[in-house]
């Protein structure tokens, strides 16, 4: 047995990390409390003082040493001098070690988020469904807002914005606008997360995605080959994951708030716009004919804009779209989110009730 015993060991690690999971899945407030408020903010701060330093996204390594791991394990295994069955077993022991190390790491880094507090309980936000009449209220208002805020970006004419007008501090004003609202809520923001650009371009969209916050490594990575527009949000977002929030639907509202309220003409816009195009994605289901009516009567740039966004996203037309929807709808019904991936679209519900809220 001493032959097995760091797989073993790995694998118990796992299993253990799981049931502590599950057991603090019914007591969200001691997962609020003593990791995401408490011990998490120290990984935070030992990743984001440490290997967030460097240039590039620390997923490059990791994939790299993971690789040369397998190579060289595989290629041990290969010369044993030891019986087909051996070889067999130690394989699948080694896999299991492998996947309880994973699933250890995952939890204790960032993956105990997903059972926190709920953001809409506290912050006192009661959200529910939105009637069509109402829906349609909000995308008249986001486009009175995206309207607004276009004549106020300098330079912004009846062509589509490009990469030239982004900031090349971005990933740092989003932060600080980030940060800003989650200080006023009472939410801690200790460290610097990091949402670096990924390539090779459209590694994400080709799979229904435009990024990914990854806890082994503490970064959030955002596809390179998004619209220049459609980076701010999705920014704002995994960095959103990277203070500590598990849920989907949760992090696009953290993005949408932070994005709106920059001082940054720009980051606003592209908050407001990505929201206007949740909205429209919704009510295209109750009346299309009605929204591309509503659509064509909005400014020639604001059209070009969206124009763009929607061209760039057929660059990067989706592999396997069926098998990509089905397990990380899987993965995030085994986070303890019901909704599964719908839970993106619970921003529309977040957001209203948020404008509610500030009216009282």
């Amino acid at each position: 047995m001493n032959r097995y015993k760091s797989s073993l060991v790995w694998a118990g690690l796992g299993v253990s990390a799981i049931l502590l999971r599950l057991l603090l899945g019914a007591y969200p407030e001691w997962t609020e409390q003593y990791y995401s408020r408490g011990f998490f903010l120290g990984i935070r701060t030992f990743i984001d003082y440490t290997v967030a330093y460097l240039p590039f996204p620390v997923l490059y390594l990791i994939v790299l040493a993971l690789l040369v791991g397998i190579f060289v394990k595989t290629r041990a295994l290969w010369r044993m001098s030891v019986s087909r069955l051996e070889k067999g077993i130690r394989a699948v022991l080694g896999l299991l070690g492998f996947a309880g190390g994973a699933v250890f790491f995952f939890l204790v880094l960032w993956g105990y988020n997903y059972g926190r507090v709920p953001v809409e309980q506290q912050l006192g936000l009661v959200l529910s469904p939105l009637p069509i009449e109402a829906l349609k209220a909000e995308l008249i208002d986001e486009a009175e807002q995206v309207i607004a805020l276009r004549k106020k970006i300098q330079g912004a004419d009846t062509a589509a914005i490009d990469a030239s007008f982004l900031p090349g501090d971005l990933e740092e004003q989003l932060r600080e606008d980030l940060e800003s609202v989650l200080s006023e809520l009472g939410f801690p923001t200790i460290g610097k997360v990091r949402a670096k650009r990924i390539y090779p371009r459209g590694i994400f969209l080709r799979f229904s995605s435009s990024g990914m916050y990854f806890p082994w490594s503490g970064e959030g990575q955002v596809d390179a080959g998004l619209d220049p527009l459609s980076i701010i949000p999705v920014m704002a977002h995994e960095l959103s994951h990277g203070y500590g929030f598990g849920d989907e639907g949760t992090c696009n509202f953290w993005a949408y708030v932070a994005c709106t309220r920059s001082a940054d003409p720009l980051i606003a816009y592209a908050g407001h716009l990505d929201h206007f195009r949740t909205l429209a994605a919704h009510y295209l289901r109750y009346d299309r004919e009605a929204y591309f009516a509503f659509r064509e009567q909005l400014p020639t740039g604001i059209q070009a804009d969206l124009d763009a966004i929607n061209d760039n996203l057929r660059k990067y037309p989706d592999i396997m779209p069926e098998l990509r929807y089905a397990a990380y709808d899987t993965y995030l019904k085994a986070q303890g989110i019901k909704e599964g991936i719908k839970n993106y679209s619970r921003v529309v519900m977040m957001v209203k009730a948020w404008k509610e809220a500030r009216k009282s």
